[in-house]
């Protein structure tokens, strides 16, 4: 299955692991690369030399291209970078803030540049700015999260970029990378999906309260990182809504939260902890290997392209 972004990217199928702390670690990362997508290394919390290493171990698991992700803001952000170059990492990938800088400083080592953005001015901005694709992120999905729906971001994006679109919030098969590329991406990216596999490392019951979960389960809090964050519904993510509704300041709520995500996914405190998570737990009902994964949501959607074709043809 090849589109413009597998073209760009070096990887066998339209799939992309999303970037998420505590999570996106060599052993995921590497496994994504080795089914035929593109696994992002997440590395907000790393220090260079923490970097450096994790890089290391990725290259050591796979010899397929992979990324890495970091948030444009942090202080170290220029270290990260010397690191990334210096160890010839094929992708990048970051979110909120401005990218410019990080492009002006990859391009002329052959870095693509991969953003995530959330809004069409953000999409149109990264292209003017040089990046070589976006990713756009509806608001069903998990993490840092808008105010649209995939179903209207994408299509709008789409229309107004000439990079190659990646749709990321609510995919996690077949169904939905058919979809996407229909809206007009060329590809998806998941990242509650790839925390419910077998590679993931977080602990087995983080992975079980996801499966068991609904899309009904999940909420919006505000500050949690400095933005808007869709996690699954629990003590914490209650509190953080009652602080809302106290109109607690910003600061105090994002002091509050620092280190819920390590909680939960690496010391297993699923009350105090926080799970970013997509609406798209609905759709989630096992924990498969990366490749099983992958390989289903391919064959899904080319079983569902054929008949597509044949009706279009006869």
């Amino acid at each position: 299955m090849k589109t413009r972004i597998t073209e760009l990217l070096g990887i066998e199928y339209p799939i992309i692991q999303g970037a998420m702390a505590w999570v996106s670690l060599p052993p995921l990362v590497a496994a994504v690369s080795n089914a035929g997508g593109l696994g992002i290394l997440g590395s907000s919390f790393m220090v260079p030399d923490e970097l450096r290493e994790n890089i290391r171990k990725v290259k050591e698991l796979t010899q397929k291209p992979f990324a890495v992700n970091f948030m444009p803001e942090n202080p170290l952000l220029e270290e990260l970078l010397d690191v990334i170059i210096e160890e010839k990492v094929p992708v990048v990938s970051y979110g909120k803030g401005n990218p410019r800088r990080i492009i002006k400083k990859t391009k002329p080592h052959n870095i693509i540049n991969l953003p995530t953005m959330g809004a069409v001015r953000h999409a149109v901005k990264a292209e003017q700015d040089g990046a070589d694709a976006v990713i756009v992120q509806g608001t069903e999905g998990g993490g840092h999260t808008g105010f649209v729906a995939s179903s209207i971001l994408v299509p709008m994006v789409a229309e107004r970029v000439k990079i190659p679109v990646v749709a990321a919030g609510g995919f996690g098969n077949g169904r939905g990378l058919v979809a996407a590329l229909a809206l007009g991406a060329e590809g998806i990216s998941m990242g509650s999906r790839f925390i419910t596999t077998q590679e993931c490392p977080i602990l087995l019951h983080a992975k079980e309260w996801i499966v068991s979960s609904s899309e009904e389960d999940t909420v919006v809090t505000d500050n949690l990182t400095g933005i808007r964050c869709r996690v699954l519904r629990n003590k914490f993510a209650e509190d953080l809504l009652d602080m809302k509704e106290r109109n607690v300041s910003p600061w105090e709520m994002m002091q509050h939260a620092r280190g819920r995500f390590r909680k939960a996914f690496v010391e297993g405190d699923l009350d105090e902890g926080s799970i970013a998570c997509g609406q798209v737990a609905g759709l989630i009902t096992d924990i498969p290997t990366c490749k099983e994964l992958i390989d289903r949501i391919v064959k899904e959607a080319e079983d569902i392209v054929a008949p597509l074709k044949e009706k279009v043809l006869s």
